[in-house]
């Protein structure tokens, strides 16, 4: 190691991931949509820094701080597993400015039967092309499961919408806003599990607290598919929930009435401010390194853990995205 550098270990967070601040602080920097405007040579320069620090290699005129930087710019480009350059819709930078354009259109036009297949449409294309990007490089998603994924959300989020369309054409406007909300809420809860079909069917690997593996456990599966389906609504209601309250103020003003086209635009700016927040505030709603009670694991998995020397009282997994 570099003798102007202390040491520290950069396959862990910097920030304290057992509290939610620290967890907020992870996520608000690997969520920053400014990551996205980095060059080539940016974040080549940052595998570079990062690649000799972890070598001991030294490196002049760079400080820990510097090194912190160039870890994170290099989080959000490569992709963990496989090391390569993520393509940049998937990536978490992308989250924000990519989520806040096609759910401001979706909340913009959600009244023809056209409109809402078409952003549905792009809203599940878009998530496909997330979870894909973001696969497991030792397990990767293989096409078939994705292509099903995709079919069964957009699916379900396209029934969503036009059944509750058709049912809320009684009551006032206002309630046809949160029509999109729905069809989200409906597409994650169909999307992921599907996504990640083959954890419940054989389990995630569980660890101590030390990362010594002991086995493979479905529980733990179920309990990891259930917080990342929480924190994905979580993160969908602030910005589709409360805007149509705003717009549907707004809509009645002279300066928005004489100008139709601004209505996207409006919307679609709205609900970033709220993503911005919303997006790093929800992912850190659940530890990364999630854990379990030994207990309610598999009966089969409890008399092997329990069979080893010091059995742990918890185990640990990660919980994904």
């Amino acid at each position: 190691m570099s003798t102007t550098l202390p040491k520290v270990n950069l396959d862990e967070p910097r920030f304290d991931q057992s509290t939610y601040e620290g967890r907020a602080k992870h996520f608000f920097i690997t969520t920053n949509p400014l990551n996205l405007f980095a060059t080539s040579s940016q974040l080549e320069d940052a595998k570079s820094v990062v690649e000799k620090y972890r070598k001991g290699e030294p490196l002049p005129g760079y400080n820990i701080d510097d090194v912190w930087k160039a870890k994170h710019l290099y989080d959000s480009a490569f992709h963990p597993d496989t090391k390569e350059k993520m393509f940049i819709l998937g990536r978490m930078s992308a989250q924000v400015p990519c989520n806040m354009t096609i759910t401001g259109c979706m909340m913009t036009f959600y009244k023809t039967t056209p409109a809402v297949l078409f952003w549905q449409w792009i809203n599940q294309s878009f998530n496909a092309i997330v979870n894909y990007t973001n696969r497991s490089g030792d397990s990767p998603i293989p096409l078939k499961q994705l292509g099903l994924s995709y079919v069964l959300a957009t699916g379900g989020a396209v029934t969503t919408a036009l059944t509750l369309n058709s049912l809320v054409k009684k009551f006032p406007p206002l309630i046809g806003r949160f029509v999109p909300f729905a069809a989200v809420a409906a597409a994650n809860c169909i999307n992921i599990p599907c996504m990640r079909s083959r954890e419940i069917l054989n389990g995630i690997p569980v660890f101590d607290e030390n990362g010594n593996r002991l086995g493979e456990s479905k529980t733990a599966a179920k309990s990891a598919i259930t917080q990342v389906v929480i924190s994905r609504v979580f993160m969908a209601t602030p910005g589709m929930m409360i805007p149509p309250f705003i717009m549907n103020v707004l809509e009645k003003k002279h300066w928005l009435k004489t100008r139709p086209y601004l209505n996207a635009p409006v919307q679609v700016g709205i609900i970033g401010i709220f993503l911005v927040f919303a997006t790093p505030l929800c992912c850190a709603l659940f530890p990364q390194k999630s854990s379990i009670a030994t207990n309610k694991l598999e009966e089969d998995l409890q008399k092997k853990i329990k069979s080893s020397p010091n059995p742990p009282e918890r185990v640990f997994f990660n919980k994904g995205l």
